[in-house]
């Protein structure tokens, strides 16, 4: 999904600017009081398990794990676990004024048939998003893994997110995991990136603070 290998030009004049489409902004109306949150629309004040390129508000019984690539070592996504939902959210670099969501969804669609699931398109809090039923092999039988994808376009930025668990299908479930989506912080960095690279992630500073 981050298309790393294909983005290897030169970085010296704004690559956002250069690749920008006319591809309008997938986001709430809301986004900048309520979140997704960028960077700048924060104060400094409250705690967060800084993770580089996102920020997760701490909270009781929410349980936090980090996907790390195995050749690279590098980490590619950040596992959340709370209340038997489950919230897996990937930042990613964007244009400056064009989304990415509207493009992306297509290509999650593909890839999801790809893996024989089915996958339909769908509408949230958030605004368009994926419902998928995906086959999964657990203790030998096989099964449906039932997940939303949902995606918000943030100002030169893209955040990710595949919901699964009680928060799939549950609605109290849904609004308690949507709202964790909600409070996250997504630091994008002033460095030049090409749009659809991921957003540098990295062990939190003080472990277990969440």
């Amino acid at each position: 999904m981050t298309d790393a290998s294909a983005q290897e030009n030169a970085l010296e004049q704004s690559p956002e600017e250069a690749a920008e489409e006319l591809t309008p902004k997938s986001a709430p109306e809301d986004r900048a009081t309520k979140g997704p949150f960028d960077a700048s629309e924060v104060s400094g004040v409250r705690p967060y398990v800084d993770l580089g390129g996102v920020k997760i508000v701490p909270r009781t019984d929410l349980h936090l794990r980090l996907e790390v690539e195995e050749a690279s070592k590098r980490v590619v996504a950040v596992g959340l676990e709370y209340h038997g939902s489950t919230l897996q959210v990937q930042p990613f670099a964007a244009p400056r004024s064009s989304g990415l969501w509207h493009e992306i969804r297509g290509q999650i669609m593909e890839q999801l048939a790809s893996q024989g699931a089915r996958a339909k398109p769908a509408t949230g809090p958030f605004g368009p998003e994926i419902f998928a039923e995906i086959p999964v092999t657990v203790e030998g039988q096989q099964g449906m893994r039932l997940a939303r994808f949902i995606g918000v376009d943030g100002p030169r930025w893209f955040l990710r997110g595949v919901i699964a668990g009680k928060g799939a299908t549950d609605r109290d479930a849904a609004a308690e995991i949507e709202e964790l989506f909600r409070s996250i912080v997504v630091v994008r960095g002033g460095s030049p990136m090409p749009p659809r690279d991921l957003i540098p992630l990295k062990m939190p500073s003080t472990p277990g603070s969440a």
